[in-house]
């Protein structure tokens, strides 16, 4: 696929002032030159041409906001200085697999004050005797050549600043977390809150049944008592003899006086 249609593929219909990234891999350069890039792309901060048989970076247009650069498995063998004047803030740049033979060829890469990590595999610079203290020593910004720094210790596998946002949206998801946990508690509370009211309603609601129950006992036994009274003071307005036959009665006995009329008779 040619350079120029796999750009319009790349955009989507989107403006290439709005595009932060973008990967032209495996197309086709235009007489090893960069076709169809321009300046418009001033917000790009991540470029990727492998293996697009480029020869030449001469027609990379300005892009200011560039932080990284693969350029791996093309056949660049010098013009490295447009880079320190069309990329001025680059941090990341890949050579690997390209034409790249002596120490000198790197040179303009002094002029790029911010680049800390150099990519060279396959690149016959790196057979050169004392290579990795030569290039260190052209360019003292470098952290990492070849993915090693000066005391052979391997750079992390992702950038630290991606890990510093990373770290931040963590940072930011665990206060969300926290306060999500804190309402939970709060609405746990306010449930156990509601439960325990419920409880304490229905013993009150139990209580109030029961001394209604036992007000209730109470009027009924009164009353009985009252009647037993009633009684009693009836009987005791009685006549005598009248109270007494009254008792008799009650108490399912004969009067004596009958008894005697029986045996007269």
């Amino acid at each position: 696929m040619e350079m120029k249609k796999r750009l319009t593929l790349e955009l989507r219909n989107k403006k290439p002032g709005e595009v932060k990234e973008l990967v032209l891999d495996n197309c086709r350069s235009d007489d090893g030159k960069i076709v169809g890039l321009s300046s418009d792309f001033e917000n790009l901060e991540f470029l990727s041409m492998i293996n697009i048989n480029l020869l030449s970076v001469s027609n990379l247009p300005k892009l200011n906001k560039l932080r990284k650069l693969e350029l791996s498995d093309n056949r660049i063998s010098g013009g490295l200085e447009v880079l320190a004047e069309r990329t001025p803030n680059l941090t990341h740049l890949n050579l690997s697999g390209n034409k790249i033979k002596d120490i000198n060829t790197l040179e303009p890469l002094k002029k790029l004050p911010n680049l800390h990590s150099l990519d060279l595999f396959n690149c016959e610079v790196t057979m050169l005797i004392n290579y990795r203290e030569s290039v260190f020593t052209l360019l003292p910004q470098l952290t990492y050549l070849d993915g090693y720094d000066a005391d052979d210790q391997e750079a992390p596998d992702s950038d630290p600043e991606a890990d510093g946002d990373a770290l931040e949206d963590e940072y930011e998801n665990g206060e969300e977390g926290e306060g999500e946990e804190e309402e939970d508690a709060d609405e746990e509370d306010d449930l156990d809150e509601e439960v325990i009211d419920d409880e304490e309603d229905e013993d009150d609601d139990l209580e109030g049944e029961e001394e209604e129950d036992g007000v209730d006992d109470e009027e009924e036994d009164e009353e009985e008592d009252g009647e037993d009274d009633e009684e009693d003071e009836a009987d005791d307005d009685l006549p005598r003899g009248e109270k007494r036959k009254r008792n008799l009665e009650d108490e399912g006995e004969e009067d004596p006086e009958d008894e005697e009329d029986d045996e007269d008779d």
